[in-house]
């Protein structure tokens, strides 16, 4: 069985998002809301969670006064009769859901919110009843469960999200996650949702970097010590990881969110026996959890249309238009998707012999191997819109003029801009796109010129050794420091050192901290990743040229010669829109998206987006 979110003004449409609680009294002193509403067999579930320590401002609360390393505020102590006071907070809330139609709730007692500080040693420092030894510091969500099922009856779900990893140092035992695990099931409560990692935690546990279904074995050390339903979750994003799961006995269950955004149809596309048509979530994490974190409106990258559904309106078009694409990276793909979704006769050219664009190279990258399953979806669900795919065709302006589309639009992409500095031309400098493309040696020791996105994936390419961590369980809890029998406080093991062959070194123009424009939730993890690896990181970078010695630059006005066998240069893109050019000649005007519009850092959430916006409009 799947478990996943739910939106209550979309009955029936998975979705994965928050909705703060509307109560009789002020719950939220305490910042007591609900982040998400499940489905389960049908049945609603609301999450209740109190943010403790992570809330963003100066007046929180948490077991001790103990601040987390990602908040800049520490937390006082809560007083006893706040504890106490919180517990019936928790109670009420269930029974305002009961009240208002919901089937059941779910206690939010995993990633390292209120509940879960309550059990770690690490920040529950109390000499009162609700602190001390573990069977005291896990008294809180005990009885949270108890009052809940007191004040809702028997057949009223109450689900608990119990950190079955914490990943953080002094977090919980293994030992002491079982015996919470058979308490609550003993003090009432009726499913158990396993989360894995606090927020804090330096071990990453949802980015496209983590294997798939990387943390389940841990959740199957429940199977057999309770009695009641266990439900695996973290980096689940295909039907047959979900089924594997299940059969294998690792879960009872399966919980997916972010899966929903990318597919809203994913449960009937796994039904129907089509998963080849699931429009897969890759775990970039750019537009949902970044754009969470910032403020801004929580989407997809690969769906555009996630909580954008009634202002991306793909309804049938009035007047069937023919359409001409030329590019079939990110931009041309969702254009022509959504385009011939709306009934429009599309063609789509591209002069390479496969679809994807700058996603064809993104996916050699280690950690962006789904970027494959949307190439996947795409080679699919083009056809079956009904869009006429012509590849390894260099179209040229005069035969767009001789079909006479409506319209034409260009997702011609991008082109390297080039470097301007003595010695640009020399042997030892390469393009990144032929980097990637195996096109090039690269020697031992390489300076990479540009320390934007692109940089950062080829520094992971060329510094990787073996098989990828993200396809490779074992390797990945020895390269972040997962103890792989999660006895450890906290699941956690001493890191394995790398070894890298290759001296890197990524350097940039700016002053500012080198990565400091990658993804919110996923930056931390290539510069750690990096630092691992040796690479150097350089900031303040003067380039002066370039010959046989190697690179000459200056690093904060200090004069320097990296003495590299390669230069890599990663220096920015430029738009490709010669085409655009000559169809002006023609006094034909076209569609610029994508990079041919803007190439800045090759975004492809922006990409897929403006396609899909574009193809709303016609």
């Amino acid at each position: 069985m799947v478990t996943g979110g739910i939106a209550p003004n979309h009955p029936g449409r998975p979705f994965a998002t928050g909705a703060t609680m509307t109560t009789e009294k002020d719950v939220n002193e305490h910042l007591l809301v609900t982040r998400a509403v499940h489905e389960v067999g049908g049945r609603i579930v609301m999450q209740i969670l109190h943010f403790g320590r992570y809330a963003k401002h100066a007046d929180l609360v948490a077991p001790s006064a103990v601040r987390a390393p990602i908040n800049q505020f520490t937390p006082r102590a809560m007083t006893t009769a706040e504890v106490e006071s919180t517990v019936e907070d928790f109670a009420q809330a269930a029974v305002l859901a009961k009240r208002a139609g919901y089937d059941g709730v779910e206690i939010m007692g995993s990633e390292g919110y209120l509940i879960n500080t309550f059990l770690a040693a690490s920040t529950n420092l109390r000499e009162d009843e609700w602190g001390g030894e573990f069977a005291s510091r896990m008294r809180f969500p005990i009885e949270i469960v108890r009052r809940t099922r007191e004040r809702v009856g028997e057949e009223f779900i109450v689900m608990f999200r119990m950190s079955m990893l914490d990943l953080v140092p002094g977090g919980c035992t293994l030992e002491e996650t079982l015996e919470l695990a058979k308490e609550l099931e003993a003090a009432g409560v009726t499913i158990l949702n396993t989360g894995i990692g606090w927020h804090e935690s330096r071990v990453p546990t949802i980015a496209s970097s983590v294997p798939r279904a990387a943390f389940v074995t841990a959740t199957e050390r429940l199977m057999g010590n309770v009695g009641i339903p266990v439900v695996a979750s973290n980096r689940i994003n295909a039907p047959e990881v979900a089924e594997q799961i299940v059969s294998s006995g690792a879960a009872d269950m399966v919980s997916m969110a972010r899966p929903f955004l990318a597919d809203p149809d994913f449960v009937l596309k796994a039904r129907d026996g089509r998963p080849e048509l699931i429009n897969t979530c890759i775990g970039c994490n750019q537009a949902c959890i970044d754009h969470t974190l910032s403020g801004q409106l929580t989407s997809c990258l690969v769906n555009p249309r996630a909580c954008n559904e009634t202002l991306i309106d793909l309804s049938i078009s009035p007047r069937r238009r023919r359409i001409g694409v030329v590019g079939a990276g990110p931009a041309g793909m969702a254009f022509a998707l959504a385009s011939a979704q709306k009934g429009n006769d599309v063609v789509l050219y591209d002069s390479e012999p496969v679809i994807g664009g700058q996603f064809d190279i993104a996916r050699r990258i280690p950690g962006k191997e789904e970027f494959s399953e949307t190439l996947r979806y795409f080679r699919n669900a083009l056809p079956l819109a009904g869009v006429d795919i012509r590849l390894g065709e260099k179209i040229t302006e005069e035969e767009l003029r001789d079909a006479a589309y409506d319209d034409v639009v260009l997702a011609t992409g991008i082109r390297p801009r080039a470097l301007e500095i003595p010695g640009a031309d020399h042997s030892k400098v390469v393009s990144y796109l032929d980097v990637l493309r195996g096109e090039v040696e690269v020697g031992r020791s390489v300076a990479i010129i540009g320390a934007g996105g692109i940089g950062f994936d080829v520094a992971e390419f060329i510094t990787q050794e073996g098989s990828p961590a993200s396809l490779d369980g074992g390797k990945f809890f020895s390269v972040w420091g997962v103890d792989p029998s999660f006895e450890t406080p906290g699941g956690l093991a001493a890191v394995v050192e790398a070894r890298v062959e290759r001296e890197v070194y990524l350097l940039q123009r700016k002053a500012s901290k080198v990565g400091a424009s990658l993804g919110v939730t996923t930056g931390w993890i290539h510069r750690a990743e990096l630092a691992r690896r040796g690479v150097r990181s350089m900031s303040t970078v003067t380039y002066l040229r370039i010959d046989d010695q190697g690179l000459h630059v200056q690093e904060g006005g200090r004069p320097q010669t990296l003495a590299v066998d390669t230069v890599i240069v990663c220096a920015g893109q430029e738009p490709n829109r010669d085409l655009h050019d000559r169809l002006l000649t023609l006094g034909i005007t076209s569609h610029l998206i994508g990079g041919a519009d803007v190439a800045a850092e090759l975004d492809a959430k922006r990409a897929m987006r403006q396609g899909t916006l574009l193809a709303a409009t016609m």
